[in-house]
């Protein structure tokens, strides 16, 4: 068979969102289908199940229903279906309220500024999409996010936002309430404020679950409003909650056009039809690429800047999610897809040449944008624009890959707007699901998030006993097994957490030695 007429018969165009899927550069055998039709078809029926409202995360006994927060009619009941036409409401009059000034700061003008404080998936996917449908200068409110707990991050996004201050809107974002790195944020930006001389309670908003310790919080300080985080939607599963549309629709976004892209790209991948839906077939080849175990890197390349940050969604999305140890029987699997990317052509003067010459451990995923730009091309040579070498080295890159036996798969969108980039959010979180089925994993809990939350409260313990041991002994040098033998803790544990405090509580000396053991500490 040609490549041509392999093209054509491997090629899905999904007609309700302009989106192609083209898998013919998948070297997968001829009876590859056919070996996996009962694999998929009882992915098809999990995920019919999922959709009913089937328990789907055991750690937590509860539903994941992302796909009803863009078609409520699909709830499994008229709680839910009300809770997410309410707050969808909620949020639009909100928003209308702070565009025309009616919600504004105590000093007078308009908000002109949104600050986002969360991390994982309370930042990831709003950055993303903020990131990708931006108006730039345009935007109705510029978006800044604080999505980690490093001192100097936040001091950079404060101090940008210095001069402008008084008339940013901070949403603060946090289903539990609990999350350390969202807490720190929130703490420092309440600071600035209030160094500033404002009244940070006029200025701040909480996306957060009903009865939370950050609902309270917000209510016993007078918070602006409170939107819900729903017990059954994931972080990283949010962007269309109002973890994502309150920002996006405050930055000017449309979040309607965005909800039904989703909903749109849903109704496709619902499609029982092993070769006729989009979501299986990317999930399919994902199998077939690693041997239904990972084997393989996923490497993806959107050719335009606007996606540049999908890699990094789709680093959550897919590791978080198909990242587990035991299967669903309780065997050990270690299943997974490593994830990574930036974007084309930038990376054909990056690490291209790897995938073509180097280690074959990888597959790679082509984005492809139709529509080059929104207003007319220059000609950088006579009959030729910058967008067309966008799109030959796009297809260049593809076919120099696969001339070396390397696989990949090709999207393509007619353009990047608020309906395509929801269509293909839509995509990946259905391929996501398929794929966990077709490896009898559960895509929807993350063990090993809370074991590593558990881990980092250990040693912010051990941090306080070493300071207390420390402050009972002012005078004294003591190496690092000295303070473990006297908190009973691991002597390396003791040292890091030392040589952290030393760097950032100038009382605490350190004296350097030949070897840590020998290194000294005291007040």
């Amino acid at each position: 068979m040609s490549l041509w007429q392999r093209f054509q018969s491997n090629f899905v165009r999904v007609d309700s969102t302009g989106l192609t899927l083209d898998i013919s550069r998948m070297r997968y055998p001829d009876n590859f289908f056919e070996q996996m039709t009962p694999a998929a078809e009882k992915a098809f029926a999990a995920m019919k199940e999922l959709e009913a409202g089937a328990i789907a995360n055991p750690d937590e006994g509860r539903m994941v229903g992302h796909y009803w927060l863009r078609n409520s009619s699909l709830a499994p009941n008229d709680e839910v279906r009300r809770a997410v036409d309410d707050t969808n409401a909620k949020i639009k009059a909100f928003v209308a309220d702070v565009h025309s000034g009616k919600i504004a700061p105590p000093g007078g003008g308009k908000f002109t500024q949104v600050l986002v404080v969360g991390i994982g998936g309370s930042a990831l996917g709003p950055q993303f999409v903020a990131d990708a449908l931006g108006a730039d200068a345009d935007d109705k409110l510029t978006p800044h996010f604080l999505d980690n707990t490093d001192p100097a991050g936040f001091d950079r996004v404060l101090t940008r936002l210095k001069s402008k201050l008084g008339e940013t809107l901070t949403i603060v974002i946090s289903k539990s309430g609990g999350t350390k790195e969202t807490r720190n944020g929130m703490l420092e930006v309440g600071a600035a404020y209030k160094a500033a001389g404002l009244d940070y309670s006029k200025h701040v908003v909480a996306v957060t679950g009903e009865g939370s310790e950050l609902d309270k919080y917000a209510v016993a300080n007078g918070w602006l409003e409170r939107f819900p985080m729903f017990d059954w939607v994931g972080g990283r599963t949010s962007v269309m909650s109002a973890v994502g549309l309150l920002a996006m629709a405050l930055q000017g976004i449309d979040i309607d056009a965005f909800l039904r892209g989703l909903a749109t790209m849903d109704e496709h991948t619902r499609l029982a039809s092993v070769k006729g839906n989009a979501a299986m077939l990317v999930a399919l080849m994902w199998y077939y690429a690693g041997d239904g175990k990972g084997k393989k890197d996923m490497v993806v390349l959107p050719y335009k800047d606007r996606l540049v940050l999908f890699s990094k969604y789709l680093q959550q999305l897919v590791m978080e999610s198909l990242g587990k140890e035991l299967d669903r029987d309780g065997k050990v699997a270690h299943q997974g897809i490593a994830v990574y990317g930036n974007k084309g052509s930038t990376d054909q003067h990056a690490y291209v040449q790897q995938l073509r010459d180097g280690v074959h451990n990888f597959f790679v995923t082509f984005i492809e944008v139709r529509k080059a730009r929104s207003g007319a091309g220059l000609e950088v040579e006579p009959g030729v624009q910058s967008g067309d070498y966008l799109q030959g080295f796009l297809r260049g890159t593809r076919s120099a890959l696969y001339e070396n036996n390397r696989d990949s798969i090709t999207i393509s969108l007619p353009e990047v707007n608020a309906f395509t980039v929801g269509a293909l959010i839509a995509l990946y979180e259905r391929a996501v699901g398929f794929y966990g089925s077709l490896v009898n994993i559960n895509a929807y809990h993350q063990p090993g998030v809370e074991a590593g939350k558990k881990a980092a409260t250990r040693l912010l313990k051990l941090q306080a006993d070493v300071a207390a041991d420390l402050a009972k002994h002012p005078g004294v040098q003591s190496t690092a097994d000295a303070i473990a033998t006297r908190v009973n803790a691991d002597p390396e544990d003791v040292y890091h957490v030392l040589v952290h405090m030393a760097a950032n509580r100038p009382a605490l000396k350190h004296q350097p030695a030949a070897t840590p053991g020998q290194e000294t500490f005291g007040v």
